[in-house]
């Protein structure tokens, strides 16, 4: 057992994956072979022993199990200081902040009464807004504020607390 950060956890997460992928690619390339009916098969047979590689990847796959459950178990039990939450239901609220500031930004970017231009009407249409603008505008700086103090808060945790891998 080791103690690491949650950021290290993900970079040796992303090593194991990356090796993972890179041994079943280097499987691919070898476990089948073509020959032409004039070449001595042996002289073409790509290195590959089958046992070694299996092995190789369970052992991989394992480690992968290990440190995605660490990661998993400090992420639904440690409590992001300031918004009484944990990682994992940080990770469902950054997404939340995210999308209401798309929501806020159109909404703040409208005007009172836009005209519609419409080249198959006689009509001159306009939409009207049924909010207060301002207010939207409020409200984009204050969820801007929030999603920039959520992930800080998320990022100290990820970068300074460790956990038993």
């Amino acid at each position: 057992m080791e103690k690491m950060t949650s950021a290290q956890a993900a970079k040796e997460l992303r090593i194991l994956l990356d090796k993972h992928d890179a041994l079943l690619e280097k499987e691919q390339k070898a476990c089948m072979f073509r020959a032409v009916i004039q070449e001595d098969i042996e002289d073409v047979r790509p290195a590959y022993d089958y046992d070694a590689i299996q092995t190789e990847l369970v052992q991989i796959e394992a480690q992968i199990r290990r440190l995605k459950h660490a990661i998993n178990q400090f992420n639904i039990s440690q409590i992001v200081p300031g918004f009484d939450m944990t990682i994992d239901q940080m990770l469902v609220y950054l997404p939340q902040l995210s999308a209401r500031k798309r929501k806020f930004e159109k909404m703040q970017s409208r005007l009172p009464k836009e005209r519609i231009t419409s080249y198959s009407s006689n009509f001159v249409e306009y939409t009207y807004c049924n909010y207060d603008i301002e207010r939207a505008e409020a409200d984009y700086a204050k969820v801007t504020d929030e999603l920039a103090r959520a992930q800080t808060a998320l990022d100290t945790v990820n970068t300074t607390v460790t956990f038993e891998v």
